[in-house]
Parts: C-alpha cells; sequence; structure tokens
C-alpha cells in the first residue's frame, strides 16, 4: 500500500509540472490541450527497465508467478494518480525496448503467453516482439483473435507490434543495431494454427 501511494504521488507531482507547461505552450500557440498519455515505459537500459521495476517489487523473474500481480498493483498506482489524462496512460512491456524483458525471454522464462496475459492488466498489447520469420497467417491470426478478444471484453485499447525476422526462427539471437532496441531471441510460438469454428470469415463479439 505505502509502494503504491508513493508511486501515486510521483506520477502526480510530475504530471503536474508536465500539465502547466503544456497549458502555457498551448496557450502560447493557440492549439487545445487535452491532457497527458503518462504512460510507463521503458528504455534499453537497466535503470529505465519496467522489468527490473517489477523484480524489484519481489517477482523471482518476470514471467514467472506475481508477475501478473507487479504489473497490476504499477498499472493501478497509475489509475489512481488525478491528473488530466489522455491515451493509453498505462504500463507499457515492449520486449526489445526493455532490458529485462529481452534477458528474461531470451531465458525462455518469459513467453507470447505471459505477455498476453499481463495485457488484461496493462495499457498497451503485445510490443515488439521478435517472431519466427516464416510464421503463418495463420498463426498471427489466433494471436490477433486473442488479443481482439481481450480488447473487447475489458473494453479498451490493446495494440500489437509483432516482429516477424526473416530468416530467423525460434531461439535464434536477434541482431538489432538501432539504441532504441536491446536484443534478445526469437520467441517461439504454438505450430498449430486456429481452425474451425474460430477460423470462420464471420465477425464474432466478445463484448461485455
Amino acid at each position: 500500500a505505502e509502494a503504491r501511494q508513493n508511486l501515486t504521488a510521483a506520477v502526480e507531482e510530475h504530471s503536474q509540472a508536465m500539465v502547466q507547461a503544456s497549458r502555457t505552450l498551448a496557450a502560447e500557440s493557440g492549439v487545445s490541450f487535452g491532457g497527458i498519455d503518462f504512460s510507463v515505459a521503458p528504455y534499453p537500459e537497466q535503470a529505465r527497465s519496467v522489468g527490473t521495476a517489477m523484480e524489484q517489487l519481489g517477482v523471482p523473474a518476470v514471467g514467472l508467478p506475481g508477475s501478473l500481480a507487479a504489473a497490476a498493483l504499477i498499472t493501478s498506482s497509475l489509475d489512481r494518480a488525478k491528473f488530466a489524462r489522455i491515451g493509453f496512460s498505462g504500463l507499457m512491456l515492449p520486449l526489445m525496448e526493455d532490458s529485462t524483458l529481452a534477458a528474461r525471454a531470451a531465458q525462455g522464462v518469459l513467453s507470447v503467453t505471459d505477455l498476453m496475459l499481463y495485457s488484461a492488466v496493462c495499457g498497451v498489447g503485445l510490443d515488439t516482439l521478435p517472431l519466427p520469420g516464416d510464421i503463418t497467417p495463420q498463426q498471427l491470426y489466433g494471436i490477433l483473435l486473442d488479443l481482439a478478444t481481450l480488447s473487447k471484453r475489458l473494453d479498451k485499447p490493446l495494440t500489437a507490434r509483432l516482429m516477424p525476422i526473416p530468416g530467423k526462427r525460434a531461439g535464434d539471437q536477434t541482431d538489432f543495431d538501432f539504441e532504441y532496441f536491446v536484443n534478445s531471441r526469437v520467441l517461439a510460438l504454438p505450430s498449430d494454427p486456429v481452425g474451425g469454428l474460430l477460423a470462420g470469415d464471420e465477425t464474432l463479439e466478445f463484448g461485455l
């Protein structure tokens, strides 16, 4: 409770400064200010790793039991903060942009299914996931079907930034040379595509 209160207070303090500066700029430029997106997002260094933050809450390694609770605690702290909000304003878990998430995926601890589960309490969805280059449209369909179902059932936007890497197979090391990415290993996926009823071409309604 104390940790959540401290994080919420810190978000409110920093968001207040950003809102004040934004409103000043909006008045000077004649544009409308609607709010700020205070999403917690990582950068490829440990000091700015969301995965590290989750593990400092007590999770042995992101992907192990307790990870969902850690993600929910951070998200609920953002939800409790009072500021002029817009956009996601949630917890972002882009695998290739976070040193700890990338390391846990490379170790086989963190999977696509785990990240899908965390989307239920986070703000974004599946983000920068390195996938095998030979993944089929049918396999991608199954992932997107599950993510879209979560989005509809929870009545919140979720995105999918999936990255099939040509020539790479599950378990292969990635070799990006990009300052905003940290390298990991290509994530494995079940080989069987969705079939039968769920593979139909009609619109499925999964709303509340």
